[in-house]
């Protein structure tokens, strides 16, 4: 199988470790890909391109963040600053839960139960943001952000438990796709989801039809902002119904050889940490994801914020562009797999970081009136055509650059782990994969949020997170991709 040399070796696994695993059955492989379908509305339509820079936008006055805001900050800079602690808080609860979590499922050895629990958590925060009326007071605001924090830690706490059940599902030499394609299939369930919302759901501003020019399903008071407010409890739903079959037909994994269910969580999680150090490319790879997938957190959380706040998008804009880089997120998501399998892991990661810092840049060079940061073209005019004007066109062409290449670098994140992680222990080390995703996570939406705040320019406050992602991109040069043992 070939391999691209990146600064180490990208050794593949050996024939003999690819075969301990037989392929799972089709029905219980495509029901362990509907746990992504069924979570990505929650970041699709919350986190990214409806509730959170509607949140931003409307439900919260800068008069809210009272001198904590410089003087004369744009309209969204203090709900954009309470979006980005919500989201650290959440970051911080993550990192602490998520490998003590892990441990117990490895001494115990189900998964599942554990993930039926974090549901009913999921379910309710979701369906808090109805909650988040325009112009809301402060104790309705802050109601609204614990929604958001319990449904993204139940989120990320049950990823932990999925991720370790697909490691029983396929050979080690066919991690890659199977992790490429479960991440496509949830790009496409956001996909569908936004499309349901926007074709079906919502109405047009100022127009009594959805974007197929039919009559929404729902009798949602636009000027209530029920639109909005309708994506978190329309994900709740998504959910509830899309979940069911990986209940039913993904195999659980089995209490691992050599566990000890009499010995507590943290003690297992203590002799996995102290085994770090004899495992050098797993402890660089942890620390690099660590601060990358920082920074992508951060794009994702505040794209949709600083595209609609430098055009004024609303509900029908950020839809469209939500269906747009979901699009090109699956498709990236397959070919990454497809990529993560012949050229390794490693290399997908690496070469992907280096497009997205350029993606990232290219977003940022864009403000009302300007493209590549010095080139003036025409400002947006008020009432025209989604994405009508030069700097939304350029804008939209970097941001495709970021969302075909944020994809394969998660699922080789998740596929690289999965190959290089001692099989025995592989919830725990999924659990520290979340506790590296997350236990500096607030740093980027902080730093974001900080600089913010301080600068009164969401654009400067933007810029912080590509220090996170040539660090983490530099970092995995040093990667060896040989299983640990």
């Amino acid at each position: 199988m070939a391999t691209i040399d990146i600064g180490g070796s990208d050794e593949q696994t050996s024939p003999v470790a690819a075969g301990d695993v037989v392929r799972a059955p089709l029905r219980a492989r495509v029901s362990w890909m509907l746990y992504d379908w069924a979570t990505q509305p929650h970041y699709t339509l919350v986190q990214t391109f409806l509730f959170g820079p509607y949140f931003a936008n409307a439900v919260v006055q800068n008069s809210t963040c009272g001198s904590l805001i410089a003087e004369g900050s744009e309209k969204a800079a203090c709900g954009q600053a309470l979006w980005g602690y919500a989201a650290a808080v959440a970051g911080l609860l993550i990192a602490i839960l998520s490998p003590v979590l892990g441990a117990a499922a490895d001494g115990r050895g189900s998964r599942k139960p554990w993930m039926a629990g974090l549901s009913l958590v999921f379910l309710a925060g979701l369906s808090v943001l109805w909650l988040g009326v325009a112009d809301a007071n402060l104790t309705t605001i802050l109601i609204v952000l614990a929604g958001f924090v319990m449904a993204t830690l139940a989120a990320e706490l049950m990823s932990v438990f999925s991720n370790a059940i697909m490691t029983g599902l396929v050979p080690r030499d066919e991690l890659g796709r199977l992790s490429g394609t479960g991440w496509a299939v949830g790009y496409f369930g956001g996909l569908v989801s936004l499309a349901l919302v926007a074709g079906l759901l919502v109405p047009i501003p100022g127009e009594a039809t959805t974007l197929l020019g039919l009559d929404p399903l729902l009798k949602l008071d636009g000027g209530a902002h029920q639109g909005d407010r309708i994506t978190g409890p329309f994900a709740a739903i998504w959910f509830a119904v899309f979940i069911i079959p990986f209940f039913l037909f993904v195999p659980d994994r089995r209490r691992a050889v050599g566990a000890h269910p009499e010995r507590s969580a943290t003690a297992e999680l203590w002799d996995t940490i102290k085994s770090l150090p004899a495992m050098p490319s797993v402890l660089i790879f942890l620390i690099a994801r660590m601060l990358y997938t920082d920074g992508l957190t951060a794009i994702f959380a505040f794209g949709g914020i600083y595209g609609a706040s430098v055009f004024g998008w609303g509900p029908l804009e950020l839809g469209i562009f939500g269906i747009i880089l979901t699009l090109v997120g699956a498709f990236g998501a397959l070919f990454g797999g497809w990529l993560d399998d012949r050229l390794g892991p490693k290399t997908v990661i690496v070469v992907a970081l280096l497009a997205l810092i350029a993606g990232a840049v290219g977003i940022l060079s864009v403000d009302k009136n300007h493209i590549l940061f010095t080139t003036e073209v025409a400002e947006k005019v008020l009432g025209s055509t989604p994405f009508s004007s030069p700097g939304e066109q350029v804008f939209l062409a970097f941001a495709i650059l970021v969302g075909v290449v944020a994809a394969p670098v998660q699922a080789a994140s998740r596929s690289l782990l999965a190959r290089i992680a001692p099989p025995e222990k592989i919830t725990q080390f999924f659990g520290l994969f979340a506790f590296s995703g997350k236990v500096t996570a607030f740093l980027a939406p902080f730093a974001v949020a900080f600089v913010t705040l301080e600068t009164g320019s969401q654009r400067i406050g933007m810029a912080a997170v590509l220090a996170f992602l040539a660090i983490g991109a530099f970092m995995m040069l040093f990667v060896r991709t040989r299983p640990a043992r």
